[in-house]
């Protein structure tokens, strides 16, 4: 089955009691017994919810994968897959690095003695380096967040097993219509559904996708233990947003081409960071594990001045100054004190990370829009 065909159907299937070929909401927290103990397989909507099950095998077949597992955010993900790790182990992770994770993973687990490492990942000779006896997990965003630095997830996954760590790979950029994690070697999938996968910027959400079956047992555990599982209204939400996944993202990408090209070609803009341009750091990786290169672009103006760029992003019209990603619209952002200001401004400038780094979420208008927009706001 081809991909857009998967999204429409795979996972989910037509109401049993109504024919309703829509999912329904289930808007229950609990479910009637027929005897103790005896019930249909459910008894408690933390631990399974029909919507949140149809959501869950969905997101399986897109990647390929046998267990899929939501949460409430994509940091309950994340929180949930740290949860697999002991005082005492180590973590390698790339030093660019969504804000979130690095906050979550140097504020909240390196306090009960679980060690961080962040290591340009886009040269694997550092990843490799930084491995020790105590390495139990390697954290892979790619394209990563904001600099769009492209990893080798095969690679990545030859030291992960070498190791005998797990690898995740955070895939919220790419989603699996750019590509597939787990077969290049990933041990776990990772997504905030709340950018591409939902893609109308209308509910926050995040889902891990695994085949080993013992994975997916402790995974799941910690998703019912801990409770960060989402209500079925957001679970109704992304459903639907998965069955246009194909035609969104075919369009953020066209588009995203195209802004990267008008950018590269602007008298104005120093750097454009774009994983399709040949010049690309490590762009024959991306050509290799990618379909296409996506609708996130970042560019900072000559000068590398920061007043500049605020005054660009003051001056948009239709790319909205505003937290997030992947949404049908267009936003812009400014890393430095928005998505990443909880990094120290050292460890962002030793990642190469600019005050002055300009982020676009490419939407899905009509790219001469945008153009226009980019034209007026950079002058």
């Amino acid at each position: 089955m081809k991909f857009g065909t998967k999204a429409i159907h795979a996972g989910v299937h037509p109401d049993p009691s109504t024919g309703a070929i829509m999912t329904p909401i289930f808007q229950t927290s609990t479910y009637v017994q027929r005897s103790p103990g005896d019930n249909k397989g459910y008894e408690y909507s933390r631990t399974h919810n029909p919507t949140r099950t149809q959501l869950q095998d969905a997101l399986a077949a897109l990647d390929n994968g046998k267990h899929g597992l939501a949460f409430a955010s994509g940091m309950a993900a994340i929180d949930c897959i740290v949860k697999l790790l002991q005082p005492g182990d180590e973590v390698i992770s790339t030093n660019d690095l969504y804000g979130g994770s690095y906050r979550l993973f140097t504020k909240v687990y390196a306090t009960y003695g679980i060690k961080f490492h962040f290591v340009p990942m886009h040269d694997m000779t550092a990843v490799e380096a930084a491995v020790t006896e105590r390495t139990k997990l390697i954290w892979v965003e790619t394209p990563t967040n904001p600099l769009l630095n492209v990893i080798d997830i095969a690679a990545a996954s030859a030291v992960a097993k070498k190791a005998g760590a797990l690898l995740v790979v955070d895939n919220t950029f790419s989603t699996p219509y750019l590509q597939t994690p787990l077969a290049l070697g990933a041990d776990m999938v990772m997504y905030s559904l709340t950018k591409y996968m939902a893609g109308h910027s209308d509910t926050v959400m995040g889902a891990v996708v695994v085949n080993d079956d013992q994975l997916h047992e402790r995974l799941s555990f910690f998703q019912n233990a801990c409770g960060g599982t989402p209500g079925p209204q957001d679970c109704f939400l992304v459903l639907r947003g998965l069955k246009t996944l194909h035609i969104r993202m075919q369009r953020h990408c066209e588009n995203g081409r195209k802004v990267a090209e008008y950018l590269k070609s602007h008298p104005k803009v120093g750097k454009v960071y774009w994983p399709g341009f040949s010049d690309h750091p490590n762009h024959e990786v991306a050509a290799k594990q990618m379909n296409d290169f996506g609708g996130m672009i970042s560019f900072v103006l000559k000068g590398d001045v920061k007043d500049d760029a605020i005054a660009v992003l003051e001056k948009f019209q239709l790319f909205s100054l505003a937290e997030s990603l992947g949404g049908v619209e267009s936003l812009s952002g400014h890393p430095a004190t928005m998505t990443h200001a909880s990094i120290p401004a050292e460890e962002r400038r030793k990642a190469g990370l600019s005050d002055s780094l300009i982020r676009l979420s490419v939407g899905i208008e009509d790219a001469e829009d945008l153009i226009e927009d980019l034209k007026q706001a950079i002058g």
